[in-house]
């Protein structure tokens, strides 16, 4: 029986399997070969092999010790059912966690959905045994079959392709959800960090240190292969999942901002590959650090976030909804130099000044120039309803105005007449 507190993950329903096996990877595959070797009848599996393929399995259910799932009979009549499995004990766990935190790889083949032999073999080294074996796998169905029926069958096919996908769903299963398992992965790795300098010391000077000379490893260079090509950069930025589920979240925690993070976090990461893989990374100087404010309007403009969401963040950086929105179409302009020409006025110097005017002068023929009221560092068109914004790197910013708000109409320029051809008219004119 679950419980409030027991750790579980439900996947929807997934779509039909034609033409295509149920497991690719070979812990998948042993899982389906507990199920054949286990069952008694080959025709019932045969039929439930055919429920799955047809996608007849509804929303899997995944805890410690059972599968659940409701599974349709092709003349419409459903039943659920349910695969248990031997969860590992306490004791069990501690082998393992033991074990694996002593070896960095087994933990990284996890996190990339991987589940390498060497992991099973030094687990079932330590007494524990994560596939399950021959009647392992214990069949309960709403059709009262004693032994694995169609209903059953169809589930362990379709959990076959789940554990493809995700290895800690077999973990899971065994009785420890990922998070659990890093959560203590963590803490075992820390005591051993803890640990080492005492156990070194108390080793005193019993030996040599470990490793390889620097004159051996520079003489090795000519012998060994040259390092990999740099992974290629994606199309775009990976996509986050979905937090909605049948299990609701914590109290105060928002699946939609927690999404939005997510989705943010990915562009970042795409942004940085982006950067590093162009020509003259090393040449260029980090970028600067951006303020609060700065990183809330770029994170809106990266994410695009839900309307409940945009407004929680419209809150926390003190813009109205509409300040926000324009701030962010000049974040998509401009970046942060964008975002500083539109909240910023200021009176440029009398070298700027100059400059400004000069760019002015020099920008239409002769009567071709629009009347400009200056004020500061921008230039409106009188009656036009558009506008030029200086900025403080000399470059020109065009603005229109919408609802009695200017907001961004574009890049930015070195030519005033360039940069202000490309606004449309506003409709409501002059300020």
């Amino acid at each position: 029986m679950n419980t409030d507190d027991e750790p579980e993950r439900t996947f929807a329903a997934m779509p039909p399997a034609h033409g295509r096996g149920f497991a690719s990877s070979w812990w998948g595959q042993a899982w389906l070969r507990a199920l054949e070797e286990t069952a008694l009848d080959g025709q019932q599996l045969k039929r439930g092999r055919l429920l799955a393929r047809e996608g007849r399995v509804g929303a899997v259910s995944v805890r410690p010790g059972r599968v659940t799932a409701v599974v349709q009979d092709r003349d419409g009549t459903a039943y659920r059912g349910d695969v248990l499995l031997q969860r590992l004990s306490a004791r069990e766990w501690d082998r393992f966690l033991d074990m694996a935190s002593e070896r960095s790889g087994h933990i990284a083949a996890l996190l990339d959905r991987e589940m390498p032999t060497h992991l099973v073999e030094d687990a079932a080294a330590a007494g524990v045994h994560l596939l399950p074996g021959i009647g392992d796998l214990e069949p309960e169905c709403g059709c009262e079959a004693w032994d694995h029926c169609p209903h059953t069958g169809a589930l362990c096919y379709q959990v076959a392709r789940l554990l493809d996908q995700d290895p800690f769903v077999l973990l899971l299963l065994r009785g420890r959800s990922e998070r659990q398992l890093l959560d203590e992965l963590q803490v075992r790795s820390a005591a051993r960090v803890v640990r080492a300098p005492r156990d070194e010391e108390a080793a005193g000077t019993a030996g040599p240190p470990s490793g390889i000379r620097a004159d051996e490893a520079f003489a090795a260079r000519d012998i060994l292969p040259p390092l990999p090509a740099p992974p290629p950069l994606p199309q775009a930025p990976g996509s986050p999942p979905s937090l909605e589920t049948e299990t609701g979240p914590v109290a105060d925690v928002d699946p939609g901002a927690l999404e939005l993070l997510a989705a943010d976090s990915a562009v970042r990461a795409f942004a940085m590959l982006a950067d590093a893989l162009a020509d003259g990374h090393a040449l260029r100087p980090p970028a600067s650090d951006l303020t609060p404010d700065q990183d809330a309007v770029r994170l809106v403009s990266a994410t695009r976030p839900d309307t409940r969401t945009l407004a929680r963040v419209a809150a926390a950086s003190g813009r109205q909804r509409a300040d926000l929105d324009a701030a962010v179409s000049a974040w998509r302009f401009g970046g942060a130099a964008a975002l500083a020409v539109y909240d910023e006025e200021w009176a440029p110097g009398p070298h700027e000044l100059a400059r400004a005017r000069a760019a002015l002068a020099g920008a239409w023929e002769d009567g071709d120039a629009p009347r400009l009221r200056p004020s500061h560092n921008r230039w409106t068109v009188v009656g036009a309803g558009t506008q030029l914004r200086y900025g403080r790197d000399g470059r020109w910013w065009p603005y229109r105005k919408e609802r009695g708000r200017w907001v961004p109409a574009g890049p930015a320029g070195e030519d005033p007449a360039g940069v202000l051809a490309g606004v449309s008219t506003a409709a409501d004119g002059d300020a």
